[in-house]
């Protein structure tokens, strides 16, 4: 197996030259896909402090209440795949909005922490399902030139969401109106229904279907400028043995264990490496580092954050698809190992029991934090964030692809799962600055394993990259 490029040849996508109001369509829907996952990850730590005081919760219920968005992700992104190839991706999409709709009001009215758990599962399905239909609709829609950059928006509207829960969080700080916060995204939820309405389907999906004559016309809505035949043609090819989806224990065969390697080690090593313990429990980490007052802990997780997080992600779509996947996925990494291993140093300087005196504000140790964090998001932000599920919906051949990518996702959430329900035990345990040293260990792990195992899939069509799995590669 090749980790560099090779020129492709034969690509069926359609050229980089076309961006048809259809596909801006297409955007749309992974935007706010996105989006909605994002806000529902950044908003839970503002909310936090509101929902404990309301419902008098133990820490161990607090980690309850966060991570079990997480388990119903994990659920939401199996069933995707299934879904997804016996329904379509347009279809999958209509769901994940109707979820986040439904999961939001349930939140918002919740009498107890019963019914508010179940609306965070409710949430949690949608975010699983929207994970694995966003990038997957984005990436067989997509033109090959243009892929990268239409599944990294999914990551930046991610991005973007975190951003604006965390503005809200800071605007509703001070009166501690949790359940405004978490209500919030039934309209956008709504919104994402709506517009997946009237969204194309993936032609791809329908030649899976052989259902050509409504390929024909979608492909022909969709692109301009193209030979539409041509195009199908290549896809029929791809598919010419794959009549109907795999079985769940075709995934496993021998001829697909490099692209599955490949995802699901990526899959783990985004979220291992700490990224939602961060995300989650910002609020927290702040406080330890002197930030005690919930209007300064808003203010800086917005800035420090959410801020970082958009603006990284930006330059991570500018580059994907000419600097390429591994060269930002190494460089982030390196970025993100050093930040922790400063992080765990600075808590050795915040206090005994990792928490500032409220009296004095942040200490030097405390705005050290602040900026290690601020690189560590930036590091995660053109790397690990984007790029791990732009190379996870490139790696499988169609035949497999929804139940891989359903797979990888799963597995993805399953570690966000164990990070976000155990991470406040283990500061408890060990203290923050071991904590921050056993990611930036595995910053160093996953820097070894994607060198060694993760191929360059830039400017490759998704026939190319399937190709490179065969013996002859």
């Amino acid at each position: 197996m090749n980790l560099e490029p090779t020129d492709s040849t034969g690509d069926s996508a359609p050229p980089a030259e076309s961006l048809t109001f259809w596909l801006a369509v297409v955007i749309v829907v992974v935007i706010f896909a996105g989006g909605l996952f994002g806000y529902d990850q950044g908003v839970i730590s503002g909310a936090l402090p509101g929902i404990k005081e309301t419902f008098s919760l133990s820490v161990f219920m607090l980690q309850v209440v966060t991570s079990w968005v997480t388990l119903g992700a994990l659920a939401g992104s199996l069933m995707a795949g299934s879904l997804g190839d016996a329904v379509g991706r347009k279809r999958t999409m209509l769901l994940a909005g109707a979820l986040f709709t439904l999961g939001a009001v349930v939140q918002s009215l919740a009498p107890g922490e019963l019914v508010l758990v179940a609306g965070r599962l409710v949430v949690g399905i949608g975010v699983g399902v929207a994970a694995v239909a966003a990038p997957l609709y984005a990436a067989e829609l997509a033109p090959a030139s243009f892929r990268g950059r239409f599944i990294s928006s999914y990551q930046l509207a991610i991005t973007v969401g975190i951003f604006l829960a965390y503005l809200v969080n800071a605007h509703l700080s001070e009166s501690g109106n949790w359940r405004m916060m978490l209500g919030a995204t039934a309209v956008p939820g709504l919104v994402l229904f709506l517009v997946a309405l009237v969204a194309p389907e993936s032609p791809r999906w329908l030649m899976m279907k052989i259902r050509r004559a409504e390929a024909r016309a979608e492909a022909h809505k969709v692109y301009s400028d193209i030979d539409v035949e041509t195009h199908l043609n290549a896809i029929e090819v791809a598919l010419r043995t794959e009549d109907k989806p795999a079985p769940w224990s075709e995934l496993f065969h021998r001829e697909w264990r490099n692209p599955l390697v490949v995802a699901i080690g990526l899959a783990i090593f985004q979220q291992i490496t700490g990224i939602n313990a961060i995300i989650y429990y910002a609020n927290q980490i702040f406080a330890s580092a002197g930030f005690a007052s919930p209007e300064s802990q808003a203010i800086v997780t917005t800035w420090a954050i959410g801020g970082v997080n958009v603006v990284a992600t930006l330059f991570a779509i500018a580059f994907i698809d000419n600097v390429g996947r591994r060269k930002l996925l190494l460089t982030g990494l390196v970025g993100m190992g050093v930040s922790l291993i400063a992080v765990g140093v600075a808590f050795q300087f915040i206090g005994v029991q990792g928490q500032a005196p409220a009296a004095v504000g942040p200490t030097l140790a405390g705005i050290a934090t602040v900026a290690a964090l601020i690189v560590f998001i930036a590091s995660f932000a053109f790397s690990l964030g984007p790029v791990v599920w732009t190379v996870i919906n490139e790696v499988f051949p169609a035949r497999v692809r929804g139940r891989g990518v359903a797979l990888a996702t799963a597995v993805n959430w399953g570690s966000a799962y164990l990070v976000s329900q155990f991470f406040l035990s283990l500061v408890n345990a060990i203290g923050s600055s071991l904590t921050f040293w056993l990611f930036a260990l595995f910053c160093g792990i996953a820097w070894l394993w994607i060198y060694r195992t993760v191929p360059e899939t830039k400017r490759q069509s998704l026939e190319d990259i399937q190709r490179m799995w065969s013996p002859q590669e």
